[in-house]
């Protein structure tokens, strides 16, 4: 099971409280968790990645162990601890301004 936690803008439009968990096939990576967040949550479709490219939306980040994934293939593998459940996969709503 993949855990993930979105902002709160997202978990309103999804109407989810706390996080998400996934099941999903095979090496889980950004693309096929997205993949599946999408297809369960059809709403957030084109919110996390743009409709026609698949990229990252830009005042969104991904984390993940601490890690900032956000720029990172959406093919690579996810961290171990995420895989395994311990840790969730992280979507943040950047700040910006000045």
């Amino acid at each position: 099971m993949i855990r993930v936690v979105l902002p709160a803008h997202l978990r309103t439009l999804a109407r989810i409280e706390g996080e998400v968990t996934l099941d999903v096939k095979g090496q889980p990576t950004q693309r096929i968790v997205l993949d599946a967040l999408e297809a369960r949550y059809p709403m957030l479709c084109g919110t996390i990645r743009d409709h026609d490219t698949q990229k990252r939306r830009p005042f969104l980040r991904f984390f993940a162990c601490q890690e900032d994934l956000s720029h990172e293939s959406p093919d690579a593998p996810l961290p171990a601890a995420v895989v395994s459940g311990q840790e969730p996969f992280l979507i943040i709503g950047s700040v910006a301004g000045g």
